[in-house]
């Protein structure tokens, strides 16, 4: 299992975290599969997901020693968060500010993403002991918005989430975030093809190769 550390690595290596954000269970568990076998290093099972709990588990027992970081999202308090680390979950990700889901996280070292939009709220986010700010919603915003909140801000490790495509992805790292949450171009793609999870694989092999051609 990885620890605190290699987490972020593996977030900051890749530059990305897959939102599994799918209608089962078994659903979420197959894309993250296909994800995997594409490239994805970070994945994230929304708490909203039906028994995302279990998909974690499943997820955390199959790839935990193999240097992928499972996580749990729509983690709203410090009970889901324990009941999140308790099924595996070496990840948090929330799409607002609770200060007791940071502590449990930081308490069983666990990485925090924690949502945030203005500058209070991501100053807030940061004095709480969150890892990573995830910017959200991001699509009303966009990638100027980061380059606004960083120029006072630049310590700040912005991650946004919602809108985030291969076609606007280097806009965003070209503001300056850290990584950036992956979710329907590659969650969807099974169902844009006759439920072929091989698209699923092959769009997240797109969506890394559109953040590595970003990054250079």
């Amino acid at each position: 299992m990885l620890n605190k550390f290699e987490v972020l690595e593996t977030i900051v290596h890749t530059g990305a975290l897959l939102i599994a954000r799918l209608d089962s269970a078994d659903e979420a568990y197959r894309v993250a599969e296909a994800a995997i076998d594409g490239g994805i290093r970070a994945v994230e099972v929304p708490l909203t997901v039906p028994g995302a709990l279990g998909v974690i588990e499943r997820l955390a027992d199959k790839y935990g020693d193999q240097g992928i970081a499972v996580g749990a999202g729509t983690v709203l308090d410090a009970e889901a968060a324990y009941a999140s680390v308790s099924a595996g979950a070496r990840l948090l990700v929330s799409p607002q500010f609770n200060p007791n889901m940071i502590a449990v996280g930081n308490r069983y070292q666990a990485v925090t993403a924690s949502g945030a939009f203005t500058p209070t709220e991501v100053v807030n986010t940061l004095d709480a002991g969150a890892d990573i700010i995830k910017l959200f919603p991001a699509e009303i915003a966009g990638p100027q918005y980061v380059k606004t909140i960083l120029a006072p801000l630049p310590q700040a490790p912005i991650m946004p989430s919602g809108g985030v495509t291969p076609d606007n992805v280097g806009d965003w790292f070209a503001a300056g975030v850290t990584a950036v949450g992956v979710g329907s171009f590659v969650t969807k793609a099974a169902q844009k093809n006759d439920g072929d999870y091989r698209a699923v694989a092959r769009a997240a092999e797109t969506f890394l190769a559109a953040i590595a051609e970003a990054r250079r």
